[in-house]
């Protein structure tokens, strides 16, 4: 390796000089060789004190350059001092060692380089063999078709993003611009990593949102994994998508996407019923681990269906779910009740309405499963639909041979109606306690009734042809208001809580409609939990879609998505901002929702139907059975020996439900009734301890007189 011409002049320098600095002080002193040698060291300390006062990169490399000349002054000064040569040839072992520190050293030469780069170490510039050179942008010759060609051009000219090369290019059939390039990594077992979509559409001249990578299947013939990838580049597709997308590209990027209505499901398939005015959409997650998550108003937007609650509705089930687009309210429809519909099956069960899709929705007369007689609890607001839930109810009741009691706080015509198809009817609280009074004592006398075949006692069996007796439904109308009575509330509760406790085993079943399932309404926790486990909660209009959720949630053990139910089904037509500007008022197209319901299945899941509809106006004994069913006459005897049976509209009679003030009570006749709790002679209220007037002596003591001043 030769040496560069700068470093030998500086090492023949260094030689010439070291004799000069050991004999010139020594031989003449006076000479001008030691001035001028004195000035270059003082030269070089000025060199080092600017290059020490500056900030600049590389002091310490402009104080190395300057030691030269300093250390060489210094040993001038040196020499000069010391008498002859100094002590063993001090003078002229200080200049040789300058000398080989500077041979070895080189600080000029070396430290005035811009890029601090040994000079030694410089490498002579060779040229490299030819074959060594790799052409970046050559590819070898595969028999590649002209577009994979033009495409590894744009891909070369753009530095091969991401250290990829293209193994193929593949044209859209029908597409002028849309491929699909097939890439590996230009190192084998390299995985590609950093390649992004701007990074492959700026090759091509393509938004980035036009670029979609992929992973690459390993398939017979061609290797797949980390180090390979599918860029799909679509501007044609997706320019077409956005004016004129497909059902199942609607779906994916307004519906399914992450802020659409329904993220990560993706359609299943769309259909129209042209008979029925309806389109189904059917979707499901495409992710099998999650729940839908469903914002029906986002959905319709996307869609672009129209936002009416009563046309779309959605129906979950598991993974999937269905969105129902009807072109007018599916449940303003009218579905007459038929003897048919209402007729019960082996297992008690018949039609009470039909879903938005024409589904039929079963109700049950007894449980089957449970061999038990059933409760149920209908909800709602005036004016809903209870009570033609009521008709229907009690027509299939009548025609699986059992008998119907109807109690409501105030006479109506409906109700009045009613009373001529079953065994008995009243309006009025008190006539409600007395049917609930006789119902619970109907318990004691059934548990004692001998069957025909063994002559033992056995608890109901619905179906049993063997059964000594009928099972028995009591309803009860306004079951909050008449719950709340001041004289008769008391009795009403209690008694309608041991009914729903007691009664299914010997098949009476309890059935209270109203507007509030909550306890502080009447509806105690165990009554409301035991109505819930035995019979399908109908709940129908309760005054604003919010509570009609609430009352739907306290009657379902989990709350599912509850259905809406509006104050009326009215179609949006036109545009209520173009209205608004010119001032129109908005029409006037509201259908009720009377007979429309949400009833809780018994997996608790909540479904909206419309009940079927019994015609008050006409005659109702094509729903009922031509006879009337009755109690057996040995329930009868038992009730009137227990002085419980009779016309159950007569005033109080003396002692019924609380004992007669003694002679002492003077004027307090009032005050002892509303303090009694007492059972008559049929023991059906709460029996009074310590006659009309109680010594508190115990907490217990003092609530139960606390509960005992009705009129407080």
């Amino acid at each position: 390796m030769a040496t560069p011409r700068s470093v030998t002049l500086e090492r023949l320098a260094y030689t010439l000089a070291a004799p000069v600095l050991a004999v010139a002080p020594n031989l003449y002193p006076d000479s001008p060789v030691n001035t001028v040698v004195q000035l270059a060291g003082a030269a070089g300390v000025g060199g080092w004190f600017l290059a020490a006062k500056s900030d600049a990169h590389g002091a310490g490399r402009k104080i190395l350059r300057w030691s030269p000349l300093v250390l060489a002054a210094a040993i001038d000064i040196a020499a000069k001092s010391t008498t002859g040569w100094g002590p063993y040839g001090l003078d002229g072992l200080l200049a040789a060692g300058w000398a080989a520190a500077g041979y070895l050293v080189m600080p000029f030469s070396r430290h005035t380089r811009r890029r601090h780069r040994p000079a030694l170490a410089a490498p002579v510039a060779q040229p490299a063999p030819a074959e060594v050179l790799e052409e970046p942008v050559a590819q070898p010759d595969d028999g590649a078709d002209l577009l994979t060609r033009d495409a590894r051009m744009l891909w070369e000219q753009a530095g091969m993003p991401g250290r990829t090369h293209i193994v193929k290019a593949t044209r859209h059939p029908g597409q002028q611009h849309d491929m699909t390039l097939l890439l590996r990594a230009s190192e084998t077992g390299r995985p590609i990593t950093g390649l992004t979509e701007a990074a492959v559409a700026a090759p091509f001249a393509v938004p980035s949102s036009d670029v979609v990578l992929a992973e690459v299947a390993i398939q017979p013939g061609r290797q797949g994994g980390p180090g390979w990838l599918e860029a799909h580049i679509t501007p044609d597709a997706n320019q077409r998508r956005r004016k004129a997308p497909t059902d199942q590209e609607r779906w994916t990027d307004r519906v399914g996407s992450p802020k659409g209505g329904a993220p990560g499901s993706e359609l299943v398939h769309k259909t129209r019923d042209d008979v029925r005015g309806v389109t189904f959409y059917r979707a499901k997650m495409a992710d099998a681990t999650t729940s839908p998550r469903i914002d029906l108003a986002k959905v319709c937007r996307g869609l672009k269906l129209p936002e009416d609650d009563s046309c779309v509705f959605v129906l979950v089930d598991g993974i999937e779910f269905l969105i129902s687009a009807f072109d007018k309210p599916p449940l303003s429809a009218i579905f007459p009740a038929t003897r048919e519909l209402l007729t019960p099956d082996a297992k008690g069960m018949y039609v009470c309405g039909y879903t938005i899709t024409g589904q039929p929705v079963k109700n049950m007369v007894f449980q089957h499963d449970k061999n038990a007689a059933r409760h149920g609890l209908i909800l709602g607001v005036s004016r809903s639909g209870k009570t033609q839930f009521f008709a229907i109810d009690m027509a299939a009741m009548s025609l699986a041979g059992q008998v119907v009691w109807l109690s409501t706080v105030r006479k109506d015509e409906k109700t009045s109606t009613l009373g001529r198809y079953i065994d008995r009817q009243g309006s009025n609280a008190l006539w409600m306690a007395r049917s609930l009074r006789a119902a619970k004592a109907l318990c004691e006398i059934r548990a004692e009734m001998p069957w025909a075949y063994d002559g033992q006692p056995h608890d109901y069996k619905p179906g049993d042809a063997r059964c000594p007796y009928r099972q028995l439904n009591v309803f009860a109308d306004e079951f909050m208001t008449a719950a709340q009575d001041a004289t008769f509330g008391e009795f009403i509760q209690a008694d309608g809580d041991d009914l729903t406790v007691t009664g299914l085993k010997y098949g009476i079943g309890f059935n209270p409609a109203g507007q509030s399932p909550f306890a502080h309404n009447g509806f105690s926790t165990e009554m409301k939990d035991n109505l819930r486990q035995n019979s399908r909660p109908s709940i129908f209009n309760m005054g604003s879609p919010g509570a009609t959720r609430k009352a739907a949630e306290g009657t379902m053990e989990n709350a599912y998505d509850v259905p809406t139910i509006p104050a009326r089904y009215a179609q949006q037509e036109g545009s209520a901002i173009e209205r608004a500007m010119r001032g129109e008022a908005d029409p006037e197209n509201g259908v009720s929702t009377g007979g429309v319901a949400i009833m809780v299945l018994d997996n608790g899941r909540a479904v909206l139907m419309r009940s079927l509809y019994a015609d008050f106006d006409s005659d109702l004994a094509t729903l009922f059975p031509d006879d009337v069913n009755h109690l057996t006459d040995h329930e009868i005897a038992e009730l009137e020996k227990r002085g419980l049976w009779f016309d159950w509209n007569e005033p109080v009679r003396p002692g019924e439900f609380w004992p007669e003030p003694k002679e002492d009570d003077g004027d307090d006749e009032g005050g002892s009734r509303r303090r009694g709790g007492g059972g008559g002679k049929g023991g059906g209220g709460r029996a009074s301890k310590g006659g009309s007037r109680q010594e508190v002596v115990s907490a217990r003591k003092a609530l139960e007189a606390i509960k005992s001043l009705t009129d407080a």
